[in-house]
């Protein structure tokens, strides 16, 4: 779509994460004020007006749309959607779906989230489940894990379509014309792996695309891989190890180092890893799109607080102001074209 003519709109979920609404509504607020996007409130009518009567907001581009329910954590997302049509979640995609909002945000349950985007916005041709894509920025830059926690139980099929969404982010947001797409095992043999990674590697082998075998993981941050593909768990489990692993680095090396008379040198250099770790942090702690709905659907971190609403807000304008979704559907209607045996090979659930 083209908003070169009218603000942006984004549906925000007030009551998903761990710090809503509270912390929900002060993000948006802050966002709000940077101008230049509108912000739909999506929650207890109460609720947002005991919340937005903390902040001066008469003269911002801030509405409210009423939903009474809430999709809690531990709940079955298909179920809780279902018993729930009411649900901020489901309330403020469905704005996304009728027009309403250009794009929504939620740190609520990713398998809600997930299965009402589904449900309203449907998803691209050629793919069956959307995925979380999570770049390695800092140590490996040219590497996107793909899933990074949409999906839990998955099939080799699955897999396939996951190899795919990643090469589109790869080509798309990397600028990697051809993606080498390796499958994350406990080794580079063929036969290494899981059911689920032996069936997987049948299926990359012989799909077409720059597939190049299994990696372990010492070989994630290698760049060996531009599209490292995993079912959920696994992905969910390294993001947030990874997103961590700067932070530890530099408080191992100040316990070590802190007691004793640094050189200059030394100094400098403790003070440009804690800005790599900071830029690590930045670059991720906000969450990311869920690709393969056809929708922006921007699912943050269960403890998103205000900063972290602030910034993905910034960051959902810009997907939908440079048309990143209209972009990827093309982009994988091509890739798949190319794919001479992945109709064959995908099938439904």
């Amino acid at each position: 779509m083209s908003t070169t003519s009218k603000a942006v709109r984004i549906a925000v979920d007030t009551m998903g994460g761990d710090y809503a609404p509270e912390e929900i509504i002060k993000g948006t607020v802050t966002a709000a004020r940077k101008g230049d996007v509108g912000i739909i409130l999506v929650g207890p009518v109460d609720i947002l007006k005991r919340e937005l009567a903390k902040y001066e907001v008469s003269y911002l581009p801030i509405s409210c749309v009423r939903a009474d329910e809430v999709v809690k954590e531990g709940e079955h997302p298909a179920f809780a959607i279902h018993r729930k049509p009411n649900a901020s979640v489901a309330v403020a995609i469905e704005l996304v779906r009728t027009g309403e909002a250009d794009a929504i945000i939620s740190a609520g349950p990713t398998g809600a989230a997930s299965v009402s985007a589904i449900r309203s916005l449907g998803l691209m041709p050629g793919i069956e489940r959307p995925v979380l894509c999570v770049p390695l920025v800092g140590f490996a830059p040219n590497t996107v894990l793909v899933d990074g926690g949409a999906n839990i139980d998955c099939k080799p099929h699955h897999l396939l379509s996951f190899a795919v969404i990643g090469s589109v982010y790869a080509k798309r947001l990397l600028n990697i014309n051809q993606p080498r797409v390796a499958l994350l095992s406990i080794g580079q043999e063929e036969g290494k792996g899981n059911k689920l990674i032996q069936e997987s590697y049948s299926l990359l082998r012989d799909s077409g695309l720059d597939f190049i075998g299994t990696i372990e993981g010492n070989d994630v941050l290698s760049e060996r891989a531009n599209v490292i593909v995993c079912d959920g768990i696994v992905g969910n489990i390294l993001m947030k190890f990874y997103e961590s692993l700067g932070h530890y680095i530099v408080r191992w090396l100040k316990g070590r180092l802190g007691s004793l008379p640094l050189a200059g040198s030394v100094k400098k250099l403790l003070d440009q890893m804690s800005s790599f770790t900071k830029m690590t942090k930045d670059e991720s702690d906000d969450g990311g799109l869920l690709w393969g709905v056809n929708g922006v659907v921007h699912l943050m971190h269960g403890n998103s607080q205000a900063q972290q609403v602030s910034k993905a807000i910034a960051k959902t304008k810009h997907t939908v102001e440079i048309d990143l979704i209209g972009a990827s559907r093309s982009d994988l209607a091509t890739i798949i074209s190319k794919l001479p045996n992945y109709k064959v090979t995908f099938r439904p659930s």
